[in-house]
């Protein structure tokens, strides 16, 4: 149970015990007739069963740590509180009144509970929904951001200018990219990451200011240079662009 059901379950619990504490604290006779009469015990039951209900939507809702999974799940937690509430004021308004039929309680108590539950679930659909879609851009993007982080990374090893320049013009190569990819693009960015290896070995091992070092590195990055821009050719026919 993490800290912020615990908090949510204590107001909760004060609540709930308030409700039913003035529901039992009130006279049994009320006007010469008996309180427990009419539609009062369906009303408090779907009240109970309402705050019950809320309380499950709570937990579910603020069960995840990542913070857009919490902002997904906010619309479960309002809309059973909304619930909550609507329920309260019409069972109460049922319980309130000895002469009200028991029925009409119970079906009042139903209708809310059900359009309720249909509410929260459609809620959690979307929030799922809109969950997966988060975790594909995120495995789609992965391969960019892993090796453009890689790449700025590498940049304080460059020593001499000649090496700075490709370094950076590696890595705004892979800043600039498109961050989607696709499973077709993998072959080129499996050469892509061996060549960027290859390069970044070179530039950490050979921080020396000899020509032809500096000119074999900025060879190498010409030529993973000419690939991203070929990967990012190949991204874009595919996206129709």
């Amino acid at each position: 149970m993490n800290r912020r059901f615990k908090f949510y379950a204590l107001i909760w619990l004060i609540l709930f015990a308030a409700f039913n504490i003035v529901c039992f604290a009130v006279p049994s006779e009320m006007a010469g007739m008996s309180k427990y009469g009419g539609a009062f015990w369906s009303g408090y039951i779907f009240i109970d069963i309402s705050f019950i209900g809320q309380l499950i939507c709570a937990y579910i809702a603020l069960k995840p740590d990542d913070k857009t999974k919490l902002f997904y799940n906010i619309p479960m937690i309002r809309i059973s509180y909304t619930g909550l509430v609507i329920t309260m004021a019409v069972d109460v308004l049922c319980m309130a009144i000895p002469q009200l039929p028991n029925f009409i309680g119970m079906i009042a108590g139903i209708l809310i509970l059900a359009f309720t539950a249909v509410s929260v679930i459609t809620a959690k659909a979307a929030s799922d929904i809109a969950e997966s879609i988060d975790d594909r851009i995120k495995a789609d993007t992965q391969f960019i951001r892993t090796i453009t982080a890689e790449a700025k990374s590498l940049m304080p090893y460059a020593k001499t200018d000649a090496v700075k320049e490709a370094c950076k013009k590696v890595y705004e190569a892979f800043r600039y990219s498109d961050p989607v990819t696709d499973g077709r693009l993998e072959d080129i960015e499996m050469q892509i990451k061996d060549r960027y290896e290859r390069f970044a070995e070179e530039v950490k091992m050979g921080n020396k200011a000899e020509t032809g070092n500096s000119d074999t590195i900025s060879e190498m990055a010409d030529g993973i240079v000419v690939m991203i821009n070929e990967r990012n050719t190949k991204c874009k026919m595919m996206k129709g662009r």
